[in-house]
């Protein structure tokens, strides 16, 4: 099977449909883009699984848990970074300063 040989079929079949002129309109038929997005939208939705409808409210209940942690203990927080004076840093200085509250008494004593 020699395809360079100009009387093999295959090289004249090549030949004839390079030397042919489609005249065809490539156009697009009335009313295609109509039947197109009508069929876009008639399409049913994929039913989502449980994780991805609640895991943005999910995310956002978390955000605004974190945000109101925050809330709730910005005196402790602010208490802690505030300086010492020298004698109580030089005199505790091998203590460890444990915060005084409890965040979760907090959240109680606020619940009730």
């Amino acid at each position: 099977m020699n395809f360079n040989d100009p009387r093999h079929p295959w090289a004249r079949l090549t030949a004839a449909a390079r030397q042919l002129q489609d005249e065809r309109d490539a156009s697009a038929p009335y009313g295609f883009a109509t039947r197109v997005t009508a069929l876009a939208f008639s399409t049913e939705l994929k039913v989502a699984s449980l994780f991805d409808r609640l895991a943005l409210r999910a995310f956002g209940v978390a955000a605004l848990l974190a945000l109101g942690s925050v809330a709730l203990n910005y005196n402790s927080i602010t208490n802690a970074t505030t300086p010492a004076p020298a004698e109580t840093v030089a005199a505790a200085s091998d203590e460890l300063i444990l915060p005084t509250t409890d965040a979760v008494a907090v959240v109680f004593e606020i619940a009730d």
